[in-house]
């Protein structure tokens, strides 16, 4: 089954307000760990992975400028 590329389109932030979880354009929720994976495979767009200083691999968006569609502005979920 092939799947149409998606974008995130909410997430949920834990009481620290760091993002623990993304829904997808499509409606799917990605843990963390998930969302690295979909983004490394390319089923995810608009986002990057990168190893930030502490060794771990987190997700941020693609740099455009516009920091109204960062990850952390987008719509939070329950």
């Amino acid at each position: 089954m092939k799947m149409d590329k998606e974008i995130f389109s909410a997430v949920r932030k834990n009481g620290d307000g760091d993002i623990e979880s993304f829904r997808t354009s499509s409606g799917r929720e990605l843990t963390y760990e998930e969302a690295i994976s979909e983004v490394n495979n390319g089923n995810v767009l608009g986002a990057n992975v990168f190893k930030g200083k502490d060794g771990e691999m987190y997700i941020r968006g693609n740099a455009d400028g516009d920091p109204t569609n960062n990850l952390d502005a987008l719509p939070t979920y329950e």
